[in-house]
């Protein structure tokens, strides 16, 4: 892998892994129709690290807040229960470590089954177009409150954890989940992109675990450090693109790019 290809998989890797439109998908369709492939796991790595820290840039004073509200209730470790009532940052914590578990478990339990789907393009072109649905369907969502409550952390944790599959969007499940249990859009779409952190971190050192024995030549750390720049800042403004795509009501429209590129691939795989 070249520069050129690996600034490529980089803005591909930002843009998809926060827009509603499957960054697995896009990269198992990419690495197939092109022929491109990375030639060892730390590009992967960096890549996520790229987009994992464009979240906490966008969501700086969300997370400032939450790790306020950490340190708080390690000091008073006893008054659980009242800062649990008076405080929404150590609810929404709470929240959002809760909703990381069905991931978690899925993930463990049914790896080898998710890493093959990674080889199957067919497949993935076939839950594009289910990615293409559940946007669609948000259409049809109705706002009835304001802020995250503990069963829809569990609803949108689920999601996520639907989303391990290959064109299958994290972000598109997650927010649509949560519009369809009622929360309101903007408040969806923060607490999808915050309940990615621990997934995305995760995911990060899971791969990581596997690097150790590899010696790296000046030329693949570069072909990485391209990879990891251009997906920061590919997500920075993915993330701010897709938040002005939510206020203004058309989260929806990206189910039209989800079923043309599906029935792209089936048309090409099949």
């Amino acid at each position: 892998m070249n520069g050129l290809e690996a600034a490529f998989l980089g803005i591909l890797q930002g843009i998809t892994e926060f827009l509603p439109i499957s960054s697995s998908g896009h990269l198992v369709l990419a690495q197939a129709w092109l022929g491109i492939q990375k030639e060892n796991i730390l590009f992967e790595v960096f890549a996520h690290f790229g987009t994992f820290l464009a979240v906490v840039l966008v969501f700086r004073e969300d997370i400032g807040d939450l790790i306020q509200s950490f340190f708080r209730w390690c000091r008073v470790p006893h008054k659980s229960t009242e800062l649990f009532a008076n405080d929404p940052s150590l609810r929404l914590l709470l929240y959002i470590l809760t909703g990381t578990i069905p991931a978690g478990i899925f993930g463990y339990l049914l790896e080898d089954y998710f890493e093959q789907a990674f080889s199957k393009p067919l497949l993935v072109s076939i839950m594009l177009l289910i990615t293409g649905l559940i946007l669609l369907s948000t259409h049809w969502a109705r706002s009835r409150h304001n802020q995250t409550r503990l069963s829809d952390a569990i609803g949108i944790g689920f999601a996520q954890a639907l989303a391990i599959l290959p064109g299958i969007s994290r972000s598109g499940s997650t927010i649509s989940i949560g519009m369809h249990l009622g929360l309101e859009k903007n408040e969806a779409a923060r607490f999808s992109f915050l309940l990615s952190l621990p997934a995305i971190a995760g995911a990060t050192m899971l791969k990581t675990l596997e690097i150790f024995d590899q010696n790296m030549t000046v030329t693949e750390w570069q072909t990485i450090g391209i990879g990891f720049l251009f997906s920061f800042v590919a997500g920075y403004a993915s993330i701010r693109f897709l938040l002005s795509v939510i206020r203004r009501g058309k989260f929806s429209y990206f189910a039209i790019y989800c079923f043309l590129l599906g029935v792209a691939g089936l048309l090409y795989f099949a």
